[in-house]
């Protein structure tokens, strides 16, 4: 293995049955980079991550964990990483910081060790005044922070987050990356899957999974920027129908309702895109106040490659229909 990498895969596979869960994965983590696997539930994300766990073993490829076999040394690969499932299993009936110590002793650090330890992670993870409650009794947000905390006592140079702020407010889950943010300053290798578009910003390197495959992978800025078409904010006062509208535009390769707002992508090249999506919008009696060119997100980015994989399928030829 690379020593570059944490993480590298190839055309990894995992099925039940049947069904293909992850379908010819390539992957590749750089040491000290915060990787964010996005993409719809069902996707594939959790079985990746069980698989380079050492939870699961792959139906066919390869995978190397910080230079171990995930196939042949799961053992190793445990020793040397902190896992943190979409339900990880605090212990509700002991306090915050008796789940600490449980774990700390799990994980083999001997008793000189612990306290110290146990100490230093909860003022990293902000429970200080809380150490003495019941786990039962801490808010979603304090339970996350515990759970990670938990899940890197004994250092671990590897850190997999299934999901990790699912049901949490939006403030807590930024509190949250922060924490991550700052374990990567260390060098702590990160892998986090994720649903949440937004968050998946703060991540060094994202990869985009859709219906079991890896479709997309970069930095969100050159995903952002290696968008080919013109992406244009519409706000009127008639969405819904707008968008009857402009399914009747042969100029308009997709639209998106984004709130109250529509995003249509066009033809980088197609300079009058604009006047006549207005004027398709104003002859229908659709009030306009804006249209503006604006920076995708990547929730664009996801949307845009889904439905060029789409078409792709339907026309594998590439014929005019």
């Amino acid at each position: 293995m690379n020593i570059e990498f944490a993480v590298e895969t190839s055309q990894l596979c995992r099925s039940f049955g049947s069904f293909c869960a992850v379908d010819h994965l390539d992957l590749k983590i750089r040491k000290g980079e915060i990787f964010g696997l996005l993409g719809p539930n069902g996707a594939g994300k959790t079985t990746t991550i069980r698989m380079l766990c050492g939870i699961l073993v792959p139906s066919s490829g390869e995978g190397r964990v910080l230079g171990y076999d995930i196939a042949r040394e799961s053992e190793q690969i445990k020793k040397q990483i902190g896992y943190m499932s979409q339900q990880f299993s605090l212990y509700n009936d002991l306090t915050a910081i008796e789940n600490l110590r449980f774990y700390a002793q799990i994980y083999g650090l001997n008793q000189d060790e612990v306290e110290g330890r146990v100490h230093e992670l909860a003022q990293m993870a902000g429970i200080q005044g809380m150490e003495n409650q019941l786990t039962v009794n801490l808010s979603g947000a304090w339970r996350q922070r515990l759970a990670l905390a938990c899940a890197i006592v004994h250092r671990p140079p590897m850190l997999f987050l299934d999901e990790p702020t699912a049901g949490v407010d939006p403030a807590s889950r930024k509190d949250f990356w922060n924490m991550i943010y700052e374990m990567a300053r260390e060098g702590v290798t990160v892998l986090a899957t994720t649903h949440y578009m937004d968050e998946a910003e703060y991540c060094h390197t994202i990869g985009m999974m859709y219906q079991s495959r890896l479709i997309a992978q970069a930095s969100p800025q050159k995903l952002k920027s290696g968008m080919r078409d013109t992406l244009l904010e519409i706000d009127c006062d008639q969405p819904a129908r707008a968008i009857q509208v402009l399914q009747g535009v042969n100029r308009i390769k997709d639209i998106t309702p984004y709130g109250l707002l529509l995003h249509v992508s066009v033809l980088a090249s197609d300079s009058s895109a604009l006047k006549t999506i207005n004027a398709a919008l104003k002859k229908q009696g659709i009030a306009v106040n804006h249209i503006d060119p604006i920076q995708p997100s990547l929730e664009d980015i996801f949307i845009r490659t889904v439905s060029d994989i789409e078409v792709q399928r339907s026309n594998p030829l590439g014929k005019d229909e």
